[in-house]
């Protein structure tokens, strides 16, 4: 009987024997089956259950490892989303990290990602060829990671002093998973014996069916439904090819099979997890016992054997070193060119040279190639050497300078082709120029300092090379001496002075010539043999600067006023021009420093006036409103860029630049405040003043500018103690005044200044008000010594500031009381502007009559022309006159403007 004949069978007996008391009957093995069948998710899928401490640090690792992935590819902005997931996912797992502690994994993932972001930072060239998205994620990820971290500083040092202790958690993190495999492995184990037990008991004979025939409602025996259900002879005859092939045990087929294969590989599986731990018990053994281990990157180091630069038979002459050297330099530019082993080529064939003794010009010729080396290992041209390149170089220029310097028989220069080298016998001629060489070495000494980051010790460390390289200059100077010509001399005078021309020298050394000296020495040679207008304006540029920052004022003012050149260097180049720039900044300083107000604003106005200061001194790049710059435009202005110890403060710029103009603008003001065409004479300075008077609410003065302001407005009144607690206080002297080197003196002279203006704006001010001033109250008043008083008044009568006199016998100053009072002044500007319209008025109509008499033809219109306009002319002039006789006749306030030499004439028309 089939299995399914059998299941309907049963279904039709249990229908038959409804409400009736029936035995029950055990199911066949066919039915056994259906009991014990599984699903294929029950047999693959099996659940494991997990601490909360285990769940939280599995998510931490999978999130470290995108994060790993990411880096790999620097991917920033994934970097960056990474980095945030892997903090949300660690607040998750606070409250097992506050029982457990920081994770060691966690804080080396930190360190890991601190260390990379360092390295993208610090690699310029890689920064700049990000992309925008990348570069913004870079610059976030950063600062964020920088203000995550101090979270975890004691962490993060522990793991830096000690990273080893990772690799031990690390061990253990193995052992632990290997007790987990030899767990998994008893599992399966218990697996089987649970399979082979349900199979024993599957495998048991089914006890004997009893006979329901005579439960049937006919009665009748049917011999052919009445056979046995326990008769296993007759059911294996009947079974379908499943039962055949599992021997009647149909969950057989649905149990997990063990083969002979599967417990070959966990019995090795086994093996392998016992060996490891032996192996590692033997390492961390050895470990103890033998100390550090060196750790090798890219498995086992491959030993390879320099190339030979010679064979061993070969005799090592001039011939054989220079077709050598020609055959090293042909690659000189190639694409697959190892820059860096075509140096140590050339090193390794200088020592065989030296070896060998070819004679010192061998040596300068392969030490002109190892110089030119260096200078091409940096491809590109806008970018500088790497520190241990530069080290390099400026030891191969140094020894290459000696070694022509000893030698005097050698003679280098440009003009000697290589067909004409002489490198066997002495007179040896070389070709090479040892001038440019080192002037190519300080152009990437300047790159070197551009490079840095100003306000980093890596900075500071470049700039000590620059005594190396000025003593490479000096020797230079030395060795060129008597050997070259002018043009050459002149090139290297003027790098010496390009290193020493903005340096000061407050006490020149005993025994040596002060910096003023060899500044002349220099400058006068150039002046006399250079032909190129060039290098002549670069050392008169230098000079005069050199000249102003040792306050030298005159000599510095009558150079810069012989040379002329405010009137050419507009077509100079720009390099020039920003010498220029810096020239007349340290003039207008200088002038300052001496009390030369007037002076020190001309100077100062055409930097100040526009304000782009910082991009004309080559200080740094403003931010173009107009158009923006190209990359291109951008390296060309980065490149001209100076050095940031060659740098003049623009907040002490602006403060002088302000303080001349309030010292002249203040009582300009005064002197011409109801003049209706009154000009100015510091366009920033009124800007200044304008955005000040335009806040609601002004609180004590903070900035530099507010200081000055707040001075101006004292000023404006004659307090000149406040003028002068603004302008010079402790705050003031931080930030300007102490960058001066004499600074206790441009104080006081600042201050005397201040009270001498202070006096004739208060003059010009309060001149209607008195009718006489004692001098020696006005000098009590002002702290001033009586003869500057007295000279300060006299000047201001001769010039004619002041309509007033002197009167001797009692020493004061009698007011004349000619000033006009404030509603002439209104009604003289109101005068005026309506002149000004009716000539304006005038003038047209004369064009518009002109235009229409023209088209007369005859005599007579013409003669009517003539004669109409002769008599408006006529009209015209004599109103105009009555109306001059009439301002004449208002006061004499205009005609003392007109100056004219008469003053009996001037003092008739005041009385009249």
């Amino acid at each position: 009987m089939s299995r399914f004949f059998a299941a309907s069978e049963s279904e039709s007996e249990s229908e038959s024997s409804e409400g009736e008391d029936i035995p029950v009957v055990k199911p066949v093995a066919g039915k056994v089956a259906q009991a014990f069948t599984f699903s294929d998710d029950e047999e693959d899928t099996k659940r494991v259950v997990r601490s909360a401490k285990d769940k939280r640090y599995e998510e931490i690792r999978n999130i470290i490892k995108q994060l790993k992935n990411h880096k790999k590819i620097k991917d920033m902005s994934n970097v960056l989303s990474d980095f945030e997931d892997l903090g949300r996912a660690y607040d998750k797992a606070k409250k097992v990290v506050e029982k457990e502690g920081i994770p060691r994994f966690y804080l080396r993932a930190l360190v890991e990602l601190e260390d990379f972001v360092s390295e993208c930072w610090e690699d310029r060239e890689a920064r700049k060829q990000l992309s925008k998205n990348n570069a913004k994620s870079l610059t976030t990820l950063r600062q964020k990671l920088k203000k995550y971290n101090r979270d975890f500083e004691q962490g993060i040092s522990d793991y830096r002093e000690n990273p080893d202790q990772d690799e031990e958690e690390e061990g253990s993190d193995d052992e632990e998973r290997d007790s987990d495999e030899e767990e998994e492995d008893d599992d399966d184990d218990k697996d089987e014996n649970d399979t082979q037990m349900i199979a024993d008991f599957i495998k048991k004979p089914p006890p004997s069916k009893p006979n329901v025939s005579k439960f049937l409602k006919d009665g009748d025996e049917d011999s052919g439904d009445e056979s046995d259900w326990g008769d296993e002879s007759d059911e294996s005859s009947e079974l379908s090819s499943d039962d055949e092939k599992y021997g009647g045990n149909l969950a057989l087929k649905f149990l997990k099979k063990t083969t002979e294969q599967e417990k070959a590989k966990k019995d090795a599986k086994k093996k392998e997890v016992k060996e490891r731990k032996q192996t590692k018990k033997v390492d961390k053994a050895q470990d103890e016992d033998e100390g550090e281990w060196e750790q090798v990157k890219g498995g086992a180091p491959m030993i390879a054997e320099k190339p030979k630069m010679f064979g061993k038979d070969v005799e090592i002459n001039h011939k054989v070193v220079c077709m050598k050297l020609i055959e090293i330099v042909a690659a000189r530019g190639k694409k697959g060119t190892d820059r860096n082993e075509q140096i140590n080529m050339l090193i390794e064939l200088n020592s065989i040279a030296s070896e060998n003794n070819l004679g010192p010009a061998m040596e300068a010729k392969i030490m002109f190639n190892i110089a030119a080396a260096l200078f091409d290992y940096n491809p590109n041209i806008a970018t500088c050497m790497r520190a241990e390149m530069w080290e390099r170089c400026i030891e191969f220029v140094l020894e290459l300078l000696n070694l022509l310097i000893t030698n005097k028989e050698i003679s280098v220069g440009e003009d000697i082709t290589e067909e004409s080298e002489q490198l066997e016998v002495a007179p040896y001629l070389v070709r090479g120029c040892i001038l440019t060489v080192v002037e190519r070495m300080d152009e990437e000494f300047t790159k070197m300092l551009q490079g840095c980051d100003a306000h980093s010790t890596e900075y500071v460390e470049r700039l000590r090379d620059e005594k190396k390289v000025c003593d490479i200059i000096d020797r230079l100077v030395v060795y060129l001496e008597g050997r070259s010509s002018n043009e050459e001399l002149c090139r290297a005078y003027l790098k010496k002075i390009q290193h020493l021309y903005y340096k000061y020298e407050p006490v020149s050394p005993e025994g040596q010539k002060n910096s003023e000296e060899v500044m002349e020495t220099l400058c006068r040679f150039i002046h006399t043999k250079d032909q190129t207008d060039r290098i002549r304006t670069n050392a008169i540029l230098c000079q005069i600067y050199h000249h102003a920052i040792h306050d030298r004022w005159y000599q510095a003012r009558d150079l810069m006023m012989m040379s002329h050149l405010q009137d050419t260097i507009h077509h100079s180049d720009v390099p020039l021009q920003i010498l220029y720039n810096r020239a007349m900044v340290q003039l207008g300083l200088c002038a300052f420093r001496q009390g030369m107000i007037k002076d020190a604003h001309h100077c100062l106005v055409d930097i100040q006036s526009g304000g782009r200061a910082k991009e004309l001194l080559a200080q740094g790049l403003l931010l173009q409103r107009q158009h923006e710059r190209t990359p291109e435009q951008e390296k060309i202005e980065k490149r001209r860029q100076m050095p940031y110890h060659m740098h003049i403060n623009l907040e002490l710029l602006e403060c002088v630049y302000l303080v001349s103009a309030m010292l002249m603008e203040i009582p300009y003001m005064a002197a011409h405040e109801f003049d209706a065409r009154r000009r100015m004479i510091s366009k920033n300075f009124h800007h200044v003043m304008r955005v000040s008077e335009r806040n609601p609410l002004v609180g004590p003065p903070e900035s530099m500018r507010e200081h000055i302001v707040a001075a101006s407005k004292a000023m404006k009144v004659g307090d000149w103690k406040a003028c002068r607690d603004y302008a010079i206080n402790e705050k003031m002297n931080k930030k300007v005044w102490d960058l001066f080197q004499n600074t206790a003196e441009t104080c006081e002279m600042i201050v005397s200044k201040i009270q001498e203006e202070s006096l004739r704006t208060y003059l010009f001010t309060y001149s209607s008000v008195y009718d006489s001033l004692s001098m020696d109250n006005m000098a009590e008043m002002f702290e001033l010594p009586k003869a500057t008083v007295h000279s300060i008044i006299s000047k201001m009568i001769i010039n004619e500031e002041l309509m007033a006199s002197l009167d001797e016998p009692t020493q004061t100053v009698v007011m004349h009381r000619t000033e006009p009072t404030r509603l002439q002044s209104l009604a003289l500007q109101l005068a005026e502007k309506v002149a000004t319209l009716v000539e304006n008025n005038e003038r047209i109509m004369e064009q518009k009559m002109g235009s229409f008499f023209t088209y007369q033809k005859q005599g007579g219109a013409g003669g009517y022309q003539q004669y109409g306009r002769g008599d408006r002319n006529q009209n015209r002039e004599g109103g105009r006159q009555g109306y001059q006789g009439n301002r004449g006749g208002q006061g004499g306030y205009q005609g003392n403007r007109d100056r004219q030499q008469n003053r009996g004439q001037r003092r008739d028309q005041r009385q009249y």
